[in-house]
């Protein structure tokens, strides 16, 4: 299962975007990717493999920039290289995602048709193709987040750049969780309440359907039908859990031999033994 992490803020994000992405690990993972705006335009830094190959790409080739969403993936559709890891661009968009695109044939043949270019093997690619497209034919950033909401069908979490708004993250949810952090000065998004524990406690989660629009200071949350709608704020406890491998190998090694005592913690609340 995939991970997301996003920042706007005032301090340089890279680095503590890995971070958080490492709080994210247990989840599985064969690639990652960092992106950021700097100066008015997009870039990026990914790899194949674990996060030790990101950090190494962005200690050769750093990024200083105070907005960005990074990601790990786990390969559906495409191999796990290089080129289908996200995030992917297109024309000034950038996107991760996580989950699956259901309708993403009938829609990447659709635009092919009007022109656009594929680069990846993955699903992904037609939201940001989608997006570029609604831009293209005029429509502003959050009118084209809206239109492509109503394009695509099936499970996602999505975090996204527009190129030309270096102060705002958009998200939506439909399936797989997606947290917002607020922050002071900053706001911050997730997966889940875990990788945002080392910047704040205070955390909104999205439900199916929810869009928003994030920036320094806070958050806008819309519904399916572009309605303002507001989510409840909570202290998130994932402050003080740390994932980590302990002295297994990998995470699936330590599930497998955790798997007698969260038995017996599950049952506990049933049973008085």
């Amino acid at each position: 299962m995939c991970g997301i992490v996003g920042i706007v803020g005032q301090q340089p994000v890279s680095e503590r975007l890995v971070d958080a992405l490492k709080r994210l690990e247990y989840r599985g993972y064969d690639s990652a990717g960092v992106a950021t705006i700097i100066d008015g335009a997009l870039h990026r830094r990914r790899a194949e493999g674990k996060l030790v190959n990101l950090e190494a790409r962005l200690k050769e080739e750093p990024l200083s920039a105070t907005i960005g969403i990074a990601h790990t993936r786990w390969a559906t559709h495409g191999a796990p290289t290089e080129r289908n890891a996200h995030p992917h661009f297109t024309d000034g968009v950038a996107v991760v995602h996580n989950g699956i695109i259901e309708n993403f044939a009938e829609l990447k043949d659709e635009l092919s048709e009007s022109g656009a270019e594929f680069r990846t093997e993955t699903d992904t690619e037609v939201v940001a193709q989608l997006l570029a497209r609604f831009r293209r034919d005029g429509l502003g950033r959050r009118e084209a987040m809206h239109a492509m909401l109503k394009r695509v069908r099936g499970a996602y979490a999505l975090a996204i750049l527009f190129e030309d708004d270096p102060s705002t993250i958009m998200a939506a949810r439909n399936g797989p969780p997606l947290a917002i952090g607020h922050g002071n000065g900053e706001m911050f998004l997730g997966s889940d309440a875990i990788a945002l524990a080392p910047f704040t406690n205070e955390i909104t989660y999205l439900i199916d359907g929810d869009w928003a629009v994030i920036g320094k200071t806070g958050v806008h949350i819309f519904d399916m039908d572009g309605n303002f709608v507001t989510r409840p704020r909570q202290v998130s406890t994932a402050a003080a859990f740390i994932v980590d491998k302990g002295n297994h190998r990998h995470f699936m090694e330590k599930e497998i031999y955790e798997q007698p005592e969260v038995i017996s913690h599950a049952l506990s609340h049933y049973i008085n033994f």
